[in-house]
């Protein structure tokens, strides 16, 4: 156990895309610091599963069928929340669509669908969560998952990085919006996750894992936990003075790459 069971005694968190990858890594990691949960996703059967793995480990935790593009959806998830819970102090914008497809060849209906749940569906969660994040007693915590790929371009996944790439603005601007309400708003970027769904599809299934793996510095995929603890961290007391941050936990990728994403070469060591 990374942090101590009482580092979020107390608070209440609603997690979309939470039923599984890196959400419900952030949602295990969170019950055994003492948080309520919400999860919440278009999978109800996942969700379901999810819940009652929470609920051995001894954790207060529901489920919600919510798709992000819907704000009424997602308004109604934090409604349930808050009725259920009495509060809401932590929401994770986690949900998120990707599939690889070279930009000239990417239907319209592509690009739309991507953005519509990896921008949209942050900005719906953001408004949904301010009045309830800005009544928390602990101080409300905004956190959308990015990638580092929204500032370096993403070769094949042009809708999935230029919407991320929305998302760091719009929490940058969120920053100055809402600090004056006690809301802290951050992002955490995470590189090449290797017990997520995304990855196996984009790097494993593609023949690509050992290139990626090559431009890691640290040599190896991170795991759901690394994003999980850099979460908690923010939402815990350590973080109260962090707000427009964008955590990076990738292994040093984004220090390797170049601006178009391929790995930078290695060079040999002068005699």
């Amino acid at each position: 156990m990374t942090f101590t069971p009482d580092a979020l005694a107390g608070r209440v968190a609603l997690i979309t895309g939470g039923g599984s990858g890196i959400g419900f890594g952030i949602a295990k990691a969170f019950a055994a610091a003492g948080a309520k949960l919400v999860l919440a996703s278009r999978n109800a059967e996942r969700l379901e599963g999810a819940v009652s793995q929470l609920k051995e480990m001894g954790a207060e935790a529901m489920a919600v069928t919510c798709d992000v593009r819907d704000p009424e959806a997602v308004a109604a998830a934090v409604q349930a929340t808050v009725e259920a819970y009495g509060r809401l102090d932590v929401m994770i914008a986690n949900a998120a669509g990707n599939f690889v497809v070279p930009a000239a060849e990417m239907s319209a209906n592509a690009w739309r669908t991507v953005v519509d749940i990896d921008l949209n569906g942050t900005f719906h969660c953001a408004k949904a969560a301010y009045p309830a994040l800005k009544a928390s007693s602990y101080g409300g915590r905004f956190i959308a998952i990015s990638t580092t790929r929204a500032l370096e371009g993403w070769p094949g996944c042009a809708h999935a990085g230029a919407a991320k790439a929305g998302i760091m603005s719009l929490m940058r601007t969120l920053c100055g919006e809402w600090g004056r309400d006690g809301i802290r708003c951050n992002t955490i970027a995470p590189g090449a996750i290797g017990d997520t769904e995304g990855v196996k599809r984009i790097y494993e299934d593609a023949g690509r894992k050992e290139l990626e793996l090559s431009s890691i510095p640290l040599g190896e995929f991170g795991k759901t936990a690394d994003i999980a603890n850099a979460a908690v961290f923010l939402c815990s007391d350590a973080g109260q003075y962090i707000t427009g941050a964008d955590i990076v936990v990738d292994g040093g990728r984004n220090r390797s790459r170049s601006s178009t994403g391929v790995a930078v070469p290695k060079t040999e060591a002068a005699e």
